[in-house]
């Protein structure tokens, strides 16, 4: 949670795994909520080829995109579309 909180100081967007606390962490949901950063959930594995509780995600309404079962990939087209989202946005304020 602090990590997030800090990320809102400097950073530009979030890239997160969080794993099995993306099942049920209201608190990782809540701090993801508080800064105003986009951020992209990302998992190793596809959850959805998994057991049927690992299929939600609370803090998928909070995100602006999951990228799930790449592997490692995961990472790099979170990373990809990120940077992507941070330019088009950028490009509409007229930055």
């Amino acid at each position: 949670m602090d990590a997030i909180h800090e990320a809102g100081e400097w950073a530009d967007g979030i890239v997160i795994n969080p794993g099995a606390y993306g099942h049920y962490s209201y608190a990782l949901r809540d701090a993801l909520s508080s800064v105003s950063l986009p951020a992209i959930e990302v998992h190793l594995s596809n959850v959805f080829a998994r057991e049927e509780f690992r299929y939600a995600s609370v803090i998928a309404p909070v995100v602006i995109g999951c990228i799930t079962g790449l592997g490692w990939r995961s990472y790099a087209c979170a990373l990809q579309s990120l940077i992507g989202i941070l330019q088009d946005r950028a490009a509409s304020q007229g930055s």
